[in-house]
């Protein structure tokens, strides 16, 4: 299978789960808008998501990918059997321990980490605290559900792994759909959502185990022992979780500033939800594909494959979040309008999220190219230095998240993640060219000016036919007529980008299939007699 078609395969699941996303987002809009009970959910819900997206978007798979490929390589899939069996006894039990010690520390991380900001509110603390209780045991199946996936990956079986967050969205959007329909007050819906969220664990749990089972390896639970492969993967799996969390440390870190003003936390939150459709098909496509392929390819010996395989991925990143970086700072109003203007979701909350969401685009290729730079440090088995760039970021996201929130508010909070996402991508990507990993191509750097311009040149045109569309747009347009509007500009932009994109050789379709589309070494997957 072509890398194109990898890319195509999980990003088409991620696109799905996000799609589901968005339907969820606009379910919560309409009932808890940007309310003190949508703050309180969001605020609890951001700790057990935060594992989701560090472990679910390549965290653990960082350290846990190349070890068990290297395993499957060495002693056969019986090997990789036996080594995935030493983990899960070590990460079953560990888990366990921290989500016990969690929830009796909750009160604590609320009051200081979580939602500093309500302390004046002892309700919203109290809430805050009893819905987070309920979902951090979240935790737990997705720190599984990460191991599983990253053995169908390393199995080049990765369907099961990238449908399974559409369960998280599915069963939050019936859980909507019941207090919508019920009329229920915004407390008992947050309750909804809190159980919901813990029941879609489970099930995201028992689909990447039917994978790994229909992958042919059945894992069977052993005494925890800290044998030396798994004391590697703790090596290398702590500097790897800190650092595929750094935009969700940092959103933490905005949501502890931002629960300081009513309506803040739930803003951001809306603004996030629509970055992410393209850093999740985008970034972790790339991120979740990119890894295997790199370290097979390193494993072999094949560097100038290796190098090969990042440049046309990172080109690829570029060909495709310039113009998405472009489309969010020119539409952020309307999209956000269209989306979610209806219901408690007002206008003023249109302008507020959509100044968010402009922001945001512009840091968007720097946040999708973390994804695909840090394979470069992980199929190597370096965790240590991205880690150290993540720190990096995180304390000038800190610093100017605390200056401009006081100046700008949530604005100031979106600023400061944008621009540590940008200077984590600026260590990531020079760090791996000054150390040779990364082959430096004057011919891409050409082509990367050239899809700049592209981008300039589409956000011009869709400025301009922006105030053709605005009275189709305006609040009080009928909503199928809002979707047809908006639905034509981004028609418009993708006709005018990429015409340009080809027409000026920022991008060359036969170049792009000679260098994504190859067949990589087959990996021996057994079959297991019983599925």
């Amino acid at each position: 299978m072509s890398l194109v078609k990898k890319f195509a395969t999980v990003g088409g699941a991620t696109l799905g789960s996000r799609i589901f996303g968005f339907a969820r987002e606009t379910l919560m809009a309409a009932a808890l808008g940007t309310g003190p009970m949508a703050d309180v959910f969001y605020a609890a819900f951001r700790f057990p998501n935060l594992f989701r997206r560090l472990f679910a978007e390549g965290a653990f798979n960082a350290a846990f990918v190349p070890l068990f490929s290297k395993e499957i390589e060495a002693n056969g899939v019986e090997g990789a059997k036996r080594f995935s069996e030493e983990v899960f006894g070590v990460l079953f039990s560990a888990l366990m321990i921290i989500t016990i010690a969690m929830e009796l520390a909750m009160p604590w991380l609320v009051t200081w980490i979580i939602a500093p900001g309500f302390a004046d509110d002892p309700e919203k603390t109290s809430i805050t605290i009893r819905l987070a209780v309920v979902m951090f045991p979240y935790l737990m199946c997705m720190s599984l559900t990460a191991m599983m996936s990253g053995m169908l990956n390393s199995l080049h079986h990765f369907f099961a792994a990238a449908i399974a967050p559409v369960f998280l969205n599915v069963v939050m959007i019936a859980a909507l759909f019941y207090a919508l329909w019920t009329g229920a007050d915004p407390l008992s819906t947050a309750w909804y959502l809190s159980w919901s969220v813990l029941v879609a664990g489970v099930l995201q749990l028992a689909v990447v185990y039917f994978g790994v089972r229909h992958a042919g390896i059945k894992i069977g639970f052993r005494r925890p022992r800290m044998t030396p492969n798994v004391k590697r993967l703790l090596v290398l799996a702590v500097p790897a979780a800190i650092t595929g969390g750094v935009t969700q440390i940092n959103q933490i870190i905005g949501q502890a500033i931002a629960s300081g003003k009513e309506g803040a936390i739930a803003a951001l939150q809306y603004a996030d939800r629509i970055y992410q459709l393209p850093l999740g098909v985008v970034g972790v496509a790339v991120g979740v594909v990119l890894l295997p392929e790199l370290a097979r390819a390193l494993k072999g010996g094949n560097l100038k494959e290796a190098a090969n395989i990042q440049n046309r991925s990172i080109e690829f990143v570029l060909f495709l979040t310039l113009p998405a970086a472009a489309g969010l700072w020119v539409l952020s109003d309307a999209i956000i309008r269209v989306l979610y203007e209806r219901g408690a979701f007002s206008a003023e909350n249109t302008a507020v999220v959509g100044s968010i969401l402009a922001i945001y685009g512009l840091g968007l290729p720097g946040f999708v190219l973390i994804k695909a730079l840090q394979p470069g440090f992980y199929a190597r088995e370096d965790t240590k230095t991205p880690m150290r760039f993540t720190m990096m970021a995180v304390v000038v996201n800190s610093g100017l998240a605390i200056s401009l929130f006081p100046l700008i508010e949530e604005r100031g909070i979106a600023t400061a993640e944008a621009a540590a996402g940008w200077i984590n991508t600026i260590f990531l990507f020079s760090t791996l060219v000054w150390r040779g990993h990364l082959k430096w191509e004057w011919a891409f750097a050409r082509r990367t000016a050239l899809l700049l311009v592209s981008a300039g040149i589409m956000a011009v045109a869709l400025t301009y036919a922006l105030r053709y569309a605005s009275p189709w747009l305006a609040s009080g347009s009928h909503f199928l007529q809002q979707v047809a509007a908006l639905g034509l500009l981004i028609a418009i932009s993708m006709l005018v980008y990429f015409s340009i994109a080809f027409l000026i050789g920022g991008a060359d379709l036969g170049m792009i299939r000679r260098n994504l589309k190859r067949k990589p070494k087959k990996v021996a997957t057994p079959v297991d007699p019983e599925v």
